[in-house]
């Protein structure tokens, strides 16, 4: 049975014991999967969204992956907690651009 992108990415990491960037690791996938220059630009945004879905991995910053498994819960996390969502100045930009469309369709009447 042919294994998938994705697993041959995790025993690829597994041996490497380290973290490693996403263009290397699609190099090193698609060699050992003997992929030819069509199949890769075929798969390779395939790939890229199977790392980013896939739990066991991780993306540590600098376009680098690793094995989630190796780092901490505190490193694997995101606190959200000082993330701000301003609707007000959301609501504020859709309202001058309503006023701006009136103005505009005005102009045409």
């Amino acid at each position: 049975m042919k294994k998938s992108m994705i697993d041959v990415a995790y025993e690829l990491m597994s041996k490497k014991k380290k973290a490693m960037t996403f263009a290397k690791l699609w190099e090193e996938v698609t060699q050992a999967l003997g992929m030819d220059e069509m199949q890769k630009e075929e798969a390779i945004a395939h790939f890229y969204s199977d790392l980013s879905l896939d739990t066991r991995f991780l993306h540590v910053g600098d376009n680098k992956w690793d094995l989630r498994n190796r780092h901490t819960f505190n490193e694997t996390i995101i606190d959200t907690s000082a993330l701000l969502i301003d609707d007000e100045a959301e609501d504020s930009e859709a309202l001058e651009e309503a006023e701006e469309e009136k103005e505009t369709n005005e102009e045409f009447d």
